[in-house]
């Protein structure tokens, strides 16, 4: 019982960290979609350079630890005379690193749409890129929301990783808060607690999103 109680205790100062995580993971989701979808339109694009470009760009975020990027932005960029903020060093990594994988995501989406709805948007009069962004992106795009949810659940997660470039979000409060009382198990079992109260609610909807676009496939 008094294990319970001194982790809901912890629960109210670690609660005060979690407009951090949201603004770096809502940050870290726009930079990721936006440039997400422009690598995956660079994949599939008929320049050898931009496809190549972006095929690199994908292999190397994805083939290195997140960890390793987010120290390399905010250690290692200062050295070369960019300096930048932790929070905005987080969703800079965050965002690159997700952009990767999202790029995949799009991609996937985009050739999934039927060739035939592009043929007749042509046969419209449409050009090839108004068909792109009229027709194919928005139809790919509600393919891919569901996907697009379970990632902005792992980077909500994955904020904790920011602790390590001095990011005051939960874990990092958490890690604060131990060495302040030394109650470990109750302090780091309130992170986890309120880390399973962000995420659970969020899980739900991204599983009322695929119901939706099996029901509307």
């Amino acid at each position: 019982m008094d294990f319970i109680l001194q982790t809901l205790n912890f629960l109210p100062q670690l609660v005060v960290a979690v407009p951090i995580v949201l603004q770096l993971a809502v940050g870290a989701m726009v930079l990721a979609l936006v440039l997400g979808l422009l690598v995956a339109l660079a994949r599939i694009s008929q320049s050898k350079l931009l496809r190549g470009v972006a095929v690199v760009y994908v292999e190397v975020l994805r083939g290195t630890p997140l960890l390793v990027q987010l120290v390399y932005i905010f250690f290692v960029l200062p050295s070369i005379g960019i300096d930048i903020d932790p929070v905005t060093a987080g969703i800079l990594g965050l965002g690159l690193n997700y952009a990767a994988y999202l790029s995949e995501v799009f991609r996937s989406a985009i050739l999934s749409v039927e060739h035939g709805q592009t043929e007749a948007a042509l046969s419209l009069g449409y050009t090839p890129s108004r068909t792109l962004w009229k027709v194919v992106i928005p139809q790919s795009f509600v393919v891919s929301l569901a996907p697009i949810g379970n990632y902005f659940i792992a980077m909500i997660k994955d904020t904790a990783l920011t602790s390590v470039i001095a990011v005051t979000e939960v874990l990092k409060t958490a890690n604060i808060l131990n060495s302040q009382s030394f109650q470990t198990t109750a302090v780091y079992t309130a992170a986890a607690l309120l880390y399973l109260i962000i995420s659970l609610p969020l899980s739900r909807i991204v599983v009322g999103i695929e119901g939706k676009v099996r029901s509307n496939a």
